[in-house]
């Protein structure tokens, strides 16, 4: 065999870029894993730390990227991910898309390496379009709460195509659309993780608006195999990745209420604002030039994230469901 391949993943301490590193880690590549640990949690690689095809570099790529020797890929997975965070930390979630995606772009044209960077599916906004195909242009709201990522993450996918288009740097994007397993935190305030955090505590089920909005729930191990498929294709343009199984809120809530054996009801409260009232992507680009599509059901899915939440709280998953 030659000599190892070696990739920068950034954000890899957080939920995906984790998930990311273990597998680059068994594909046999040197990972250099980077992250400043403001949403990142070290326990999630820390596992990976006595391997020796594994770094960790304690770095905030917004101030500057530096990676000795050569590189021949990077992941760009560094970002606040979820509301409760890019209100918590808005400046920070508008300079890692923008100055860190420079700064990583900057890195890639001086080691020639090849770059996928990770949009999202908010690029959309809440869309006036259903489902979201890679041809929509969106429906952001710029100076709304949710505008600092979304803004964000569409500014990352411009100046990644004008390094592409303009110094020829390889690059890759992916619109991530909602995404759960093992190593969601929480207390992210995302839809799962709340409802899975109230329905383990107790608490009734919180759905905001009347419930009809939409979602559509991807598991990690899924997207971490098209986003591999990805790196390694010869598309440049974005492609849209998630599970295209929409489900409605009110629905969801009666799947976590049913998996968890809890008693609590639902209570409505307000729809925030800019809330995406649907969100199913479109793979058909996926499909045809990855042959990739979602194999792990919602079921099998969340059973898995349940049990993982469980031992996160320090509880039974049995004695939970008997109580």
């Amino acid at each position: 065999m030659g000599e190892q391949k070696r990739i920068l993943i950034t954000g890899a301490a957080g939920f995906i870029g984790s998930h990311l590193c273990e597998r680059f880690v068994s594909e046999e590549f040197n990972v250099i894993g980077m992250d400043n640990l403001i949403t990142g949690e070290l326990k999630n690689i820390e596992h990976l730390f006595a391997l020796p095809n594994f770094q960790f570099y304690h770095q905030d790529v917004s101030q500057f990227v530096y990676v000795p020797g050569e590189l021949d890929y990077i992941l760009h997975f560094a970002s606040p991910a979820s509301p409760v965070d890019y209100l918590k930390w808005p400046i920070q979630t508008l300079k890692v898309g923008s100055l860190g995606t420079h700064n990583c772009l900057g890195l890639a044209k001086a080691k020639n390496a090849r770059i996928l960077v990770a949009s999202t599916s908010e690029v959309y906004g809440d869309p006036l379009v259903h489902p979201q195909n890679e041809e929509y242009w969106g429906n952001v709201n710029p100076i709304g709460p949710r505008g600092v990522y979304d803004e964000a993450k569409r500014f990352q996918e411009a100046i990644t195509m004008a390094y592409h288009n303009a110094h020829g740097v390889d690059t890759r994007i992916i619109r991530i659309f909602n995404t759960y397993g093992p190593r969601m935190r929480l207390n992210d305030g995302r839809v799962l993780p709340n409802f899975f955090y109230q329905a383990i505590t107790g608490e009734d089920l919180t759905v905001y608006g009347d419930g009809s909005q939409t979602r559509s729930f991807c598991y990690v191990d899924d997207l971490v195999e098209g986003i591999y498929r990805l790196l390694f294709s010869d598309y440049t343009m974005p492609v849209n990745m998630g599970n295209p199984d929409e489900i409605t809120i009110s629905q969801f809530a009666e799947e976590i209420i049913q998996l968890t054996g809890t008693m609590q009801k639902v209570v409505y409260k307000p729809l925030p604002m800019d809330d995406p009232k649907q969100r199913q992507p479109d793979i058909t680009k996926a499909r045809q030039l990855l042959g990739w599509e979602p194999k792990i059901n919602r079921s099998e899915g969340l059973k898995i994230t349940y049990q993982y939440f469980m031992k996160t709280m320090g509880k039974s998953p049995m004695a939970m469901a008997h109580s």
